[in-house]
């Protein structure tokens, strides 16, 4: 069968995506382009007036700066974003689908929890640590210190730039505190060595005292000052990693129900086939992950922002819904203070890739959280308690965000893209969907599974292709 040149995504849409490019003149759909469509970008379906909205996935994504011709390039342009009301009304939720009972192969922690992965982690608590955590992983690697735990999947480094020169008390210092505490409860870390200087803003002793921490078996910490300078706590680490590897090698994996994943969202680099393949198949992967009892965290509040109100129509209760709204204003007032606009978003990227605005993006970018219901709405880096799809007040910027959901508890993540990331994650490991073939051929050592659907002549169905979700999308309940 000969693919289409061009998709229309809901009956409602006045453009067309282009699937392939476009050559002015070119007839697609019954329709002559009147200039040259990249792939992915979107050429009018009928004539458009200026000031009229641009629908495309059924909702709005702009408004035309100026009158648009059948057949025009439908971009930045000829396409303006201003504020529009939109539907916040929380509808009845469909009844919960059982389906058999799942289970992989994880870790089982002390304290109930479950890992994919069984990491020791060294965090400093001040950037003046970074380099000493660094090189106690360094010294560790190079004397081949966990060669005979085999169980240890690897020391891993956490590090940041802050932890002083700020102030002791208030949202700054409680959302670090959070976020290094949390990061170090990950249920994927077995054992943990907090690395400070000593006279940082931060205190690992306060931290402690706040959360009733111990010192232990897997619990160590140490400053810089108090151990006699740089190679003397580099010297000390390496101790405490050997007395601790034990520990952490006595973990071996055993089948945990699918219940206990907690999987974190996150998409970079994406393009215009980021809402039409990978969102929406990592969608469903949600959805059957909650119907199995397991948890998704969707974060990045910037880019949902356009795409909330379907968010909202599928929260749990009004309180749910009321969480999320707070969370898109405060987000509105902050743009406002600052002198920006949340259409600062789409990147330079994205907009080569067919993406104009950040209604659009965030209309994807929600198709990743599938359509099971909105139980929660958490802080960045709050403890993830409630079951089912959470929504996690992040920023935009991946690798923040993803560290806000590891923080939370999340032990894999899920990281679409479509024009190209090398991020990692650990210790949660970071599966990797590709939008489209072409990057995933381009970049198949940073790719896990392909959702482009093209297939080469030599094409042998293999696990980690994901076929056939460009022509499911027509039929998809994820913009409705």
């Amino acid at each position: 069968m000969t693919r289409p040149a061009t998709m229309r995504l809901h009956h409602d849409d006045n453009v067309l995506v282009a699937l392939e490019p476009l050559a002015s003149g070119s007839i697609a759909a019954g329709i002559t382009a009147a200039e040259r469509i990249p792939r992915g970008h979107k050429m009018a379906s009928t004539a458009i007036a200026p000031g009229a909205p641009i629908h495309k996935f059924g909702q709005i994504i702009g408004f035309a700066g100026q009158a648009i011709a059948p057949g025009a390039w439908v971009h930045e342009h000829n396409v303006t974003l201003h504020e529009f009301d939109r539907d916040y009304q929380v509808e009845s939720q469909p009844t919960a689908v059982v389906e058999p009972a799942a289970s992989f192969q994880g870790f089982r922690r002390a304290n109930g929890r479950a890992g994919t992965r069984n990491y020791i982690a060294i965090l400093s608590s001040v950037n003046c640590a970074a380099t000493v955590a660094r090189q106690i992983v360094r010294q560790a690697e190079k004397t081949g210190l966990l060669d005979a735990y085999p169980n240890i999947d690897g020391i891993v480094p956490l590090t940041h730039g802050t932890g002083c020169g700020m102030a002791a008390n208030g949202e700054g210092f409680e959302t670090l505190e959070r976020t290094l505490w949390g990061t170090a409860c990950n249920p994927n870390i077995a054992a943990v060595l907090f690395v400070g200087l000593g006279c940082e803003v931060f205190q690992i002793a306060r931290m402690k005292s706040a959360y009733g921490i111990a010192e232990g078996d897997a619990f160590r910490s140490m400053t810089i000052q108090e151990s006699g300078g740089t190679p003397a706590t580099i010297a000390a680490g390496l101790a405490a990693l050997r007395d601790m590897a034990p520990i952490a090698n006595a973990a071996t994996r055993t089948a945990i129900p699918a219940s206990e994943l907690v999987l974190a969202l996150q998409c970079g680099g994406s393009d215009a086939y980021s809402g039409l393949t990978a969102n929406p198949a990592l969608g469903a992967a949600v959805d059957s992950l909650v119907r199995q009892g397991g948890t998704a965290i969707l974060s990045e509040t910037p880019e949902i922002y356009g795409a909330e109100h379907l968010l909202v129509r599928r929260a749990a209760s009004q309180r749910v819904a009321d969480d999320l709204l707070a969370r898109i204003d405060w987000w509105r007032a902050y743009v406002a203070r600052t002198g920006d606009e949340m259409n600062n978003n789409p990147s330079p990227g994205n907009k080569a890739g067919g993406l104009t605005t950040i209604l659009e993006k965030s209309l994807g970018a929600v198709a990743k959280g599938g359509s099971v219901p909105l139980s929660a709405v958490v802080r960045y880096a709050e403890p993830v308690t409630s079951r089912g799809l959470v929504f996690m007040d992040t920023p935009g910027y991946d690798p923040v965000s993803a560290t806000g959901q590891v923080a939370g508890g999340a032990n894999i993540l899920c990281f679409t893209t479509g024009r190209g990331s090398a991020f990692g994650c650990k210790p949660v490991p970071s599966l990797k969907l590709a939008t489209n073939s072409d990057l995933y051929r381009r970049m198949e050592s940073d790719m896990d599974i392909d959702c482009g659907g093209q297939r080469p002549a030599d094409f042998r169905p293999a696990n980690r292709d994901c076929l056939g979700c460009r022509n499911e999308i027509r039929d998809s309940r994820l913009w409705r």
